[in-house]
């Protein structure tokens, strides 16, 4: 009978202390992936062209063209 005791009081403790290490977890992956996700976006934006501008034949030839 003291088993049955022992498990009702500390239930609740090992409830919150599964949901702290679940969220912590969560947490941990979420910072993984926008780190991960980060690093690519940027190398989109370096790579896209302006679409207001026309595409000429001297940006495409020229390869110092810094625009």
């Amino acid at each position: 009978m003291g088993i049955h005791y022992d498990y009702k009081s500390t239930k609740s403790a090992k409830l919150m202390e599964k949901q702290a290490k679940r969220e912590k977890k969560l947490a941990e992956r979420k910072a993984k992936r926008l780190a991960k996700e980060g690093s690519s976006k940027e190398e989109v934006k370096k790579t896209s062209l302006d679409t207001s501008k026309p595409i000429t034949l001297d940006f495409l030839t020229n390869p110092n063209n810094k625009e």
